[in-house]
């Protein structure tokens, strides 16, 4: 058995691997001490190897799904070891001593799971591949719970922000591309071939060609290749649900880098889970699957003025007719996700539930379909998805006659297949059903033959059905002339058979295997009329996620009064009553009311410098119009009184960083790394969100690059941008800067006591109120006074002088640095004063200034 168990072990690789051995899986060796940590179960062992103890654990198999469920989410990936012979055929083909077969039937991974009890609801769960052709990266990206799959194609600086943007719970790629994702699978690379790709692509889909698809690139269809390369290899031959490939054109969607994703928490608050994210704070979906479609939205906001008008328009009609969205929401409610049903139906672990889900959603799409139809008001994108909804009376009518109403989860006991679908079958039920009253009337007839009232006939997997009487009683059944043999004595009974009892249950188990051979017939039946029309299942379960996420954003609109986007090809921003909705949703749950503010960039005024004290909301403003922004161009209406929102094709956000010390970047090197993105590629109809540039190094420093960041994307991106800061002295580039206008959120010291009013308005700020802000944290006094005092000195010396380090003499930190630059100064000064010009030859002039310039920098 352990030769058996080290051969499975050598193909599973860096897999733990499930041995199953009876109605467990085993684990042995170092992937039993990984799995026993994993999952705080106990660790023992068996045998020896090497002299040495085997360590070993286990899983039941009927309860294996929750163990894998931990081990994934750990990080681990599971090779599936099943039997694949029973005993009686491992005899036939060996001897009485032989070890039945085992082969690994599948590799559980984190991005090929398609088990409910594995899968998040309402999360996708996506596999990637990558592959490089010519300077370009190509990706393969599909949910095989529901099958869809999309290609894509960018330059290896933007495959980092194509991989955020798909949030992909696993990726793999051909060697030579690990720097891009560390975690990744690097898998051979003669499966990343585009020629291969391409006829895999073909195969599948049963085409000459795949331009009815799209027009793919080399890369795209390397990547493809290798993705179906690597689920032959996890599925062991058998693929999942892949759909057509959808092409995912370059500039079809609004680009958002990683930084961005990751500011704006749009799927994950800063926390880490969804919680305080934006797509928690709007999710009103009814179903997992438009929960997953409007995730997807949001990360990928569209830039096809027509999709995004389309997409409102929906909204627009389900939010105006609160009567219609309530019925809408109703049927969708009661759909199960048809979605990941026919993932499992195809990828060959559907069970007879799957099927009664695929009845009962299909179903319901019919009704929604009915519903809609019967409005002659029906925007352009409902028109679009009613073919969508119906064309399934067939398939719905055969599932409602063959299945039971709530079919199982597994089909080896029988029982899903309805009464009066199949005469056959009913017939072996009856028969099974009457041997089984036979055995009662057995049962009372060797009662009272035997005037045993205790004698009973049981059964178990052993031994099948058979007599059993107290010991004290079982004399009388050991007679020869009894008509009962002896199978097996117990502590306190005795087991017998007999000639009327065997024949019964002969022709129970006959008739019960017969029932469930035709049960299993049916099934197979019943599965392949489903994977026979797998598109038009799953063009259904993608109109039902397209309604919900249309029902969800009118439900969330009306919850909170907001409005409906006007979206238009210009390059401007213009929000009245602006509300970030996470902070307004976090705000209402403490009964606290959020404050408005409008934006208005337009190209004479496109960037906003906005200054004000720390805490006061400057961050808040600038991420709530970002996000005003994202839900305009992904269809939703907007937290504002209204909203004309200019399209998008880049997203930026610089809000805050943090020190990235794995790749040896501190928080200030993050901020210029981030910083220096934007300014490389912004365009003219980007919009850009840039708080504190700066102020992670010097004064000096930080004022110098904050300037230098404000004019260039005032005079080279000249895209829409709001600049948060705390420098004052950025207000005097209203004056170079036309396009430039100074905000602030204002603030008011009462009684000693800051007043943050988090209301935007028009001027610089008259201060910073740094230390009002300290004291809000909790600084000792002392520290305050103390800072008090400096900053008074500080203050006098640019009163009476102008300039930033007036008054720094007087302090000792700063008087020894500030000393050495005045005699520095007067050195050069006095040289130049003592200087006959006229009298200079151009030779003598140039070499002369050149020792100024080294005295300067000496």
């Amino acid at each position: 058995m352990m030769a058996q168990y080290l051969a499975l072990k050598a193909q599973a690789g860096d897999c733990l691997l499930f041995y199953r051995m009876g109605d467990f899986f085993e684990l042995f060796f170092e992937d039993a001490k990984i799995a026993a940590r994993v999952l705080d179960i106990a660790l023992t062992s068996r045998g020896e190897h090497d002299g040495a103890p085997i360590p070993m654990c286990g899983v039941p198999v009927h309860s294996a799904e929750s163990y894998l469920a931990r081990l994934i989410r750990a990080g681990n990936r599971v090779a599936i070891a099943e039997q694949v012979e029973s005993p009686e055929e491992a005899r036939k083909r060996a001897g009485s001593k032989a070890l039945v077969a085992r082969d690994i039937v599948r590799f559980v991974t984190a991005g090929t799971l398609t088990e409910e009890a594995l899968l998040e609801p309402r999360r996708a769960n996506v596999l990637a591949a990558l592959c490089e052709v010519r300077g370009m990266v190509g990706i393969a990206a599909c949910d095989i719970s529901t099958g869809r799959m999309e290609l894509e194609e960018c330059p290896a600086d933007f495959a980092g922000a194509a991989l955020a943007r798909l949030g992909a719970s696993e990726v793999v790629m051909a060697d030579g591309l690990a720097e891009l994702w560390p975690e990744a699978i690097v898998r051979p690379a003669p499966g990343f071939d585009s020629n291969r790709g391409d006829a895999r692509l073909r195969e599948l889909h049963g085409v000459a060609t795949l331009d009815g698809f799209g027009m793919f690139s080399r890369a795209m269809l390397a990547a493809a290749g290798g993705l179906i390369d690597y689920l032959d290899h996890v599925g062991r031959g058998r693929l999942p649900l892949l759909l057509p490939p959808v092409l995912r054109a370059s500039g079809s969607h609004m680009a958002m880098d990683e930084a961005t994703r990751s500011s704006l928490e749009i799927l994950v608050s800063s926390g880490g889970g969804r919680k305080g994210s934006l797509v928690e704070a709007i999710d009103r979906c009814v179903t997992g699957a438009g929960a997953r479609l409007l995730a997807d939205d949001l990360s990928a906001p569209l830039t096809d003025i027509g999709a995004i008008r389309q997409r409102l328009e929906l909204v627009s009609w389900l939010h105006d007719d609160p009567l219609l969205r309530g019925d809408v929401r109703a049927i969708l409610r009661a759909a199960p996700d048809i979605g990941r049903a026919l993932g499992r139906v195809v990828a060959g672990r559907g069970s007879p539930r799957d099927l009664g889900q695929l009845r009962d959603g299909l179903s319901e799409a019919a009704r929604l379909r009915d519903l809609l139809f019967a409005r002659p008001d029906r925007p352009a994108l409902a028109e679009a998805l009613l073919p969508a909804l119906g064309g399934h009376g067939a398939l719905i009518d055969l599932y409602a006659r063959a299945l039971v109403p709530a079919p199982p989860t597994e089909r080896v006991q029988g029982g899903f297949i309805a009464e009066g679908y199949d005469a056959g079958l009913d017939e072996l039920r009856r028969a099974s059903g009457n041997s089984r009253r036979a055995i009662a009337a057995l049962e009372a007839k060797y009662r009272d033959e035997t005037g045993i009232p205790a004698l009973k006939i049981r059964h178990n997997g052993v031994l099948g059905y058979f007599i059993e009487v107290p010991a004290g009683r079982a004399d009388k059944l050991m007679q020869p002339d009894s008509g009962f043999t002896h199978r097996q004595t117990m502590a306190g009974a005795v087991r017998f058979n007999a000639l009327a009892l065997h024949e019964e249950a002969s022709r129970i188990a006959e008739s019960g295997g017969h029932s469930l051979a035709a049960e299993e017939a049916h099934f197979e039946d019943l599965i392949a009329r489903a994977v026979a029309v797998r598109e038009a299942i799953a063009a259904t379960a993608a109109a039902l996620a397209r309604i919900d996420v249309a029902a969800s954003q009118a439900e969330r609109a009306a919850e909170g009064g907001w409005s409906l986007p006007r979206v238009v090809d210009e390059p401007l921003l213009d929000v009245i009553g602006g509300r970030h909705p996470v902070v307004e949703a976090a705000l209402a749950g403490k009964g606290e009311r959020f404050v408005a503010n409008d934006c208005a960039l337009v190209p004479d005024n496109r960037l906003w410098l906005v200054g004000g004290p720390n805490m006061g909301g400057k961050s808040t403003f600038l991420r709530q119009n970002a996000l005003i922004v994202l839900l305009a161009q992904a269809g939703g209406f907007v937290p504002a009184q209204s909203a004309t929102v200019g399209l998008v094709d880049r997203l930026f956000s610089r809000v805050g960083a943090a020190d990235n010390l794995a790749r040896g970047r501190s928080t200030f090197m993050v901020e210029m790394v981030e910083t220096a993105a934007i300014l490389a590629q912004a365009s003219e109809r980007s919009f850009v969100i840039l708080d504190e540039v700066g102020r992670g190094t010097s004064t000096y420093d930080g004022l110098a690059l904050a300037w230098a960041v404000a004019e260039a994307v005032h005079e080279v991106n000249r895209c829409r941008c709001l600049f948060a800061t705390h420098y004052h002295e950025l207000a005097r580039l209203a004056e170079s800067c036309a396009a430039l206008s100074l905000h602030h959120v204002r603030a008011r010291e009462w009684k000693g006591d800051l007043v943050l009013l988090h209301e935007l308005a028009e001027g610089p700020a008259d201060k910073s109120y740094g230390l009002a802000v300290a004291r809000l944290a909790g600084v000792p006094q002392p520290v305050i006074r103390r800072a008090k005092a400096v900053l008074d000195k500080l203050e006098k010396g640019r009163a009476a002088t102008g300039g930033l380090a007036a008054g720094l003499d007087d302090l000792p930190l700063f008087a020894a640095a500030i000393e050495a630059a005045e005699v520095k100064v007067d050195a050069l000064r006095e040289r130049l004063n003592g200087l006959d010009i006229d009298a200079l030859s151009p030779r003598e002039a140039l070499d002369l200034l050149y020792q100024l310039k080294a005295q300067a920098n000496g």
